[in-house]
């Protein structure tokens, strides 16, 4: 499972009326090749969900992640933070045996 934050539903939400996007469009997460860790997260809106994906809810969020990168990503917390030291969305993921310092790529 993936679970959210109230900060990031609450941004999920803005980010979804800001761009007017319907309720069907669902946060995509996936794992990439690359980054400084190796392992990239890839977050974006998608309205499509095929037979490859598992889907979350948590917090009336939806997340649609294929299998392959779910294997990286299962206990990860999707979280949003727009304080001084950092702003946007970050993954709080207890696979991850490190993380770059930007956050946005990790290894296992």
């Amino acid at each position: 499972m993936i679970s959210v934050t109230d900060s990031a539903k609450k941004r999920v939400d803005v980010l979804r009326s800001g761009d007017d996007l319907s309720e069907n469009h669902h946060i995509r997460v996936s794992v990439k090749g690359g980054g400084c860790s190796g392992l990239m997260y890839d977050l974006s809106f998608d309205d499509k969900i095929s037979g490859e994906d598992d889907v979350f809810e948590d917090k009336g969020v939806k997340i649609i992640v294929d299998k392959k990168s779910l294997f990286y990503l299962l206990g990860t917390t999707l979280d949003f933070s727009d304080g001084l030291n950092g702003k946007g969305f970050q993954f709080v993921n207890p696979n991850a045996t490190r993380t770059c310092g930007c956050g946005e790529s990790f290894s296992v």
